[in-house]
């Protein structure tokens, strides 16, 4: 018979029941005794606990995976600050392919323009979301001269030299890892040019850096140092649509703090005029709606707007984005001289994502720079930078609702 089943006399039950309420108590006091001392070190030690959470910085999420880009592999960081923003940044050409931000709802919802998938980044003709160098925007006929010295790149725009060229930033592999701060996660990445790369001089060290907050902003910073006199114009490729691509742009209000703009000839190189805005379709000093004069600008905007005609380390404010129905906005500041605005006119329908045709102004970019052809125009902010020199360019995009 199991020894479980074994009747127990009743006095013997009476005297066990005893013996068990008896430990019972004990048990209890032993237990009461252990939390009231882990009460007391918990309040004694309560201050280096928080400043343990807050190194540890539990708010963000931070997911890395590996991923193939054609015949290369890269990196692919997910990252979630916790307050309705995630932002996915790839190592395979310094690329953001999303960014979450909430509406006026609270929804989360894409507002870049990308591919299903990184495996369509590998061509990118449109540079969606992409980090741009070793020259962002256009150079007449790919030609400059330095000291005397003329270079030749690559013509991928016509006669023009665009983006770098055939292939320019947007379209390798940078070394790239994280940092998790108190307040943010910075995406550190780096990628050495080498010498003649594109036809460019010199051997170009870069870095590049993306800091994510938990107030819903993102910083870049690009630096850069050469061993050669060479040029440099690095920027960053966005195409925004704060509707979260329910329809085009064209009804989005921007404003641009820029009284001037670099008129273009046929082929999108300035002329080397500096013109007034005022009283022309180009005059954002106050909020339009995009489409509302775009008839009047021949191709759509693909234009120069001038914040400053020089270079400072300041970090001002270029532009503000505005999306009436869904309530979100976005700030631009940047410590470059000016911006590019580019109305999405070259997008045609051939990139579906989601069930949403990329055609014509279904995004737009606004990308800090130096002068297009700057190095070409004595009279504009010089794109030179000679060994020993530091290149800088800070980027932030502010994201809320109104």
């Amino acid at each position: 018979m199991n020894a479980s089943m074994v009747k127990m006399p009743i006095m013997d039950r009476d005297v066990n029941m005893k013996y068990k309420m008896k430990n019972t108590k004990k048990l209890k006091s032993a237990i009461f005794l252990t939390f009231l001392i882990a009460t007391i070190w918990g309040c004694t030690n309560n201050k280096s606990q928080e400043k343990e959470m807050v190194q540890e910085n539990e708010k963000f999420e931070v997911e890395v995976k590996e991923v193939e880009v054609g015949n290369q592999k890269a990196k692919l960081f997910h990252i979630d600050n916790g307050q309705g923003m995630k932002v996915e940044i790839s190592s395979f050409g310094g690329i953001i392919t999303k960014i979450l931000v909430p509406d006026k709802k609270g929804n989360s919802e894409n507002i870049v323009l990308g591919y299903a998938d990184l495996l369509g980044y590998d061509s990118n003709d449109y540079y969606f979301g992409a980090a741009i160098g070793r020259f962002g925007n256009r150079i007449a006929e790919g030609k400059f001269e330095l000291d005397g010295n003329s270079y030749q790149l690559a013509t991928n725009d016509g006669d023009n030299h665009l983006h770098g060229g055939m292939k320019g930033f947007n379209r390798v592999v940078w070394n790239a890892d994280y940092e998790q701060k108190e307040t943010s996660v910075l995406v550190k990445m780096s990628y050495t040019s080498i010498d003649g790369e594109e036809g460019y001089p010199g051997n170009l060290e870069t870095t590049l850096s993306f800091e994510i907050t938990d107030d819903n902003k993102i910083l870049l910073e690009f630096k850069a140092q050469t061993d050669k006199p060479t040029v440099v114009n690095l920027t960053h490729h966005g195409y925004f649509n704060l509707s979260a691509m329910k329809e085009d742009v064209l009804e989005h209000q921007l404003t641009i703090n820029a009284a001037k703009y670099t008129p273009v000839d046929d082929g999108l190189i300035p002329t080397g005029e500096l013109k007034e805005v005022k009283e022309t379709a180009f005059d954002f000093q106050t909020p339009h709606t995009i489409g509302a004069r775009i008839g009047e600008v021949p191709g759509g905007y693909d234009h120069n707007f001038v914040v400053k005609e020089n270079h400072s380390e300041e970090l001002v404010k270029m532009a503000e984005l505005y999306h009436q129905n869904s309530g979100r906005m976005m700030e631009l500041y940047a410590d470059s001289p000016a911006v590019q605005f580019y109305s999405g006119n070259f997008l045609d329908g051939k990139v579906t994502v989601d069930g949403v045709t990329y055609s014509q102004h279904m995004g737009l970019c606004l990308e800090p720079q130096t002068f297009p052809n700057a190095p070409n125009e004595p009279s504009f902010p010089t794109s030179r930078l000679n060994p020993g020199e530091t290149y800088s360019h800070k980027i932030q995009y502010v994201f809320g609702v109104r």
